[in-house]
């Protein structure tokens, strides 16, 4: 990779699978729909959500090959803003603290009766809708634009190629790590449904709020790395 000017591959991947790891609309959406109507909905769900992610990558990668050719110093400062804003985002994982007049909230989000989703029109509607509520985020957007450039070096020869590999790396396991959480809630779910167990419910709770403090430390620490190697 080096002769496309891709730097740190290794930070970029562990970084990447954590970010993915993180609850957000996107995680949400998947396993809103795999506790509904189970496996195969949550796969077409995070499928949906990375054809939306492919939209965002395309148009990163013509946006800095544009802003490198224009201006490398403009360029430098968005590396160094996508550190920090890395750093920023741990601590907030990080220092974040719950309500102590609300209880952990519960994971899976939803443990209902399952919905078949077995028919192809179920289905078409999932992926429109994990399809939509990617495109139309644009967090996703300006996430790509902070975080992929800091593994792209200023004097890169074809940026734009650059970007858009690593944004298809991005992709490809996002989708691995979406999918197969999506199924462990399926499964979750359905264990839940049948188990009732109120310590199993709140053991999982309890994991789940752990998750994001773990995933804090790790991105304050690639920041500061991160920052650190552009100074």
């Amino acid at each position: 990779m080096g002769d496309l000017g891709i730097l740190h591959p290794g930070a970029f991947v562990i970084a990447g699978l954590l970010l993915n790891l993180t609850p957000g609309p996107d995680l949400l959406f998947v396993a809103a729909r795999a506790g509904q109507a189970g496996h195969r909905a949550a796969w077409v769900a995070t499928l949906g959500i990375s054809a939306g992610c492919l939209v965002h990558v395309s148009l990163g990668a013509l946006g800095v090959a544009a802003l490198l050719a224009a201006s490398p110093r403009a360029y430098a400062a968005l590396e160094i803003a996508g550190a920090a804003w890395l750093v920023w985002l741990g601590l907030q994982m990080l220092l974040a603290r719950r309500a102590p007049d609300r209880a952990p909230t519960p994971f899976p989000p939803r443990v209902a009766a399952p919905v078949q989703a077995g028919r192809a029109g179920s289905l078409a509607r999932i992926f429109r809708d994990g399809l939509l509520t990617n495109v139309t985020n644009p967090k996703v957007a300006l996430f790509f634009l902070a975080f992929v450039p800091q593994f792209i070096a200023p004097q890169a020869g074809r940026p734009g190629l650059a970007f858009a590999l690593l944004g298809a790396i991005f992709v490809f396991n996002g989708t691995l790590v979406t999918g197969l959480l999506g199924s462990f809630v399926a499964s979750a779910a359905g264990g839940l449904r049948a188990a009732r167990s109120p310590r199993l419910t709140h053991a999982v709770a309890r994991a789940a709020a752990l998750l994001p403090r773990a995933i804090g430390v790790a991105f304050v620490a690639i920041g500061l790395r991160l920052a650190l190697t552009h100074r």
